[in-house]
């Protein structure tokens, strides 16, 4: 009884992806760039650690896209108007979304670099 409420969690949360990977721009642009990075990931003998930051930096980029979607979402259904702080939350989400892949980007140097370079 309990896997089978396991799975129908695991089945909503996949369709909440799908849904965010049908129709959210940034959330599809972001998927793409971390299949490049992944692909171009495996050119090179990466050590484990390294494929673990990857992992973990991408996953942590994705995640904050759906949190910055869902207080979108939810700000535009409780606040239709835009009161100013609305538009504040909605700019500080975003914000942690640009500080993420900023970070994400220096990690992709950190690792990537000394591979193309020797």
């Amino acid at each position: 009884m309990k896997v089978r409420i396991l799975f129908k969690s695991i089945r909503h949360a996949v369709s909440g992806i799908v849904f965010a990977l049908a129709r959210e721009r940034n959330f599809q642009i972001e998927c793409g760039v971390a299949m490049v990075v992944i692909i171009f990931a495996f050119w090179f003998p990466l050590l484990p650690f390294e494929w673990a930051l990857l992992v973990l930096v991408i996953g942590w980029i994705l995640t904050l896209e759906l949190i910055n979607t869902i207080f979108e979402r939810i700000l535009d259904i409780v606040k239709p108007n835009v009161h100013p702080y609305v538009r504040v939350v909605k700019d500080m989400a975003a914000g942690a979304v640009l500080i993420a892949a900023f970070v994400a980007i220096l990690v992709g140097i950190f690792i990537f670099l000394p591979h193309l370079i020797g």
